[in-house]
């Protein structure tokens, strides 16, 4: 007999401007937050973050597109698409505040210039390409070419390298790659997955990459776009995060007027992930975005 393990969430949708449905996990209760997952993941992947901060908010944590409980990308998908998506997340649920990560916090930052409602927004190493810092892009071509292969694995690894994880980066390719192709074969196995469970299988996962990848392109040189934004802005990373990730950071702390700048030390870019420490996030998260009163680090 298989047994299913009991979901701690309730689920909801709303329809974004072209008609697009978003679906979302919602937990706890309290003023409305938003969280927004990055690359090669789905709300699947950002439930202990809910969880930990659902005694203070009712946490809201949309499939972005092309995931789980949303429906698929569409024509012209982009950084517009992705915003608009936001806007009706916000006007459905009555949430004011958004933390993003990665390619969810380059969608925050840009509704920062769009969307008048936000009032404080969280952004967690946005892969912003800032003028003289290596490129965050480097490693898409080859993830595109090992794509169109059909090589889900290399696409994965390559994907995994080049967002900086010290772990994967020490490992050699000839053994990464076999076990991403196990770790794939057992997720499309799996008895723990189930559509009463609403997760995203990792094949789908690895393939939305190439669309994050196209919301990167679009935000690249556009750091100064945002000297006048008006809502509150926390800037997190951890200290073992891959160069260019700090230096997104430390140009928009630069940039945006009212931005306070956090390293969380011994942590990575998965750190708000299931996989990392989503408590210690939930730990700066909790007081940024409780009362009124401006946040001090």
């Amino acid at each position: 007999m298989n047994v299913v393990k009991a979901k701690n969430y309730s689920t909801g949708s709303v329809t974004s401007r072209d008609g697009t449905v978003i679906g979302y996990r919602r937990m706890g209760s309290g003023p409305g937050l938003i969280l927004l997952h990055g690359g090669m993941q789905a709300a699947q992947n950002l439930m202990k973050l809910a969880a930990a901060l659902s005694d203070a908010f009712a946490v809201y944590v949309p499939d972005r597109r092309g995931r789980g409980l949303s429906r698929p990308f569409g024509d012209n998908h982009g950084v517009e698409k992705e915003v608009q998506d936001l806007e009706a997340l916000m006007a459905g649920t009555g949430a004011r505040d958004v933390f993003g990560l990665s390619a969810g916090a380059l969608i925050a930052l840009r509704a920062t210039l769009e969307l008048a409602t936000l009032r404080k927004v969280a952004l967690y190493e946005p892969p912003l390409a800032i003028d003289g810092a290596p490129s965050p892009m480097a490693w898409v071509p080859r993830y595109e070419k090992e794509l169109a292969k059909g090589d889900l694995a290399a696409a994965m690894v390559s994907c995994m390298r080049g967002t900086g994880d010290p772990s994967i980066i020490r490992m050699p390719r000839f053994v990464l790659v076999p076990l991403m192709r196990l770790a794939i074969r057992t997720d499309a196995a799996s008895e723990a997955r189930s559509e009463a469970r609403d997760d995203v299988p990792l094949d789908v996962l690895i393939r939305s990459v190439h669309f994050d990848a196209r919301l990167a392109a679009q935000m690249e040189g556009t750091v100064e776009n945002f000297k006048a934004v008006g809502a509150e802005i926390l800037l997190i990373g951890g200290d073992r995060s891959t160069a260019y990730l700090r230096a997104a950071l430390n140009a928009l702390a630069g940039i945006l007027p009212n931005a306070t700048r956090i390293e969380l030390p011994g942590l990575g870019h998965i750190a708000a992930d299931d996989a990392g420490q989503p408590e210690r996030v939930a730990g700066v998260l909790r007081p940024f975005f409780s009362g009124d009163v401006p946040f001090r680090a």
